[in-house]
């Protein structure tokens, strides 16, 4: 008989060694890196085991890596976006921003369309 891993025992699973983590005086990942560690070595052993999860050992790796850097949130936005989280969030606001001018202008456009065809109206 063969035992087959569910994503929700993972998560499950996840959350307690991370609990673990959290329990110092300063937040560790040691226990988080041991975890998917021994899971990707699971996955290489017992492939069948995982067979119904949408997870690779590579993606797993990722992870690891990224849970292993002394931030992981950075770790893992450097890895995706190629810039750490607050470089992101600033890349976004000021995209938010210009946005916002964009919006504001092309509003602006409108409204003095509108009033030249007002007073073209007007005029004729």
């Amino acid at each position: 008989m063969t035992y087959m891993y569910t994503k929700e025992q993972l998560f499950t699973e996840f959350k307690d060694v991370t609990k673990k983590d959290q329990s110092k005086k300063k937040e560790t990942y040691t226990h988080r890196v041991a975890y998917l560690s021994a899971l990707k070595e699971d996955m290489i052993k017992v492939p069948k085991n995982f067979s119904n999860l949408k997870i690779t050992s590579q993606q797993l790796q990722n992870l690891i890596n990224d849970w292993s850097a002394p931030n992981p949130r950075d770790a893992m936005y450097m890895r995706i976006f190629g810039m750490t989280f607050a470089e992101k969030k600033e890349a976004e606001e000021l995209e938010y921003m210009n946005l916002n001018k964009a919006e504001r202008d092309e509003k602006k456009k409108e409204r003095e369309k509108e009033k030249l065809k007002e007073a073209k109206a007007t005029i004729q």
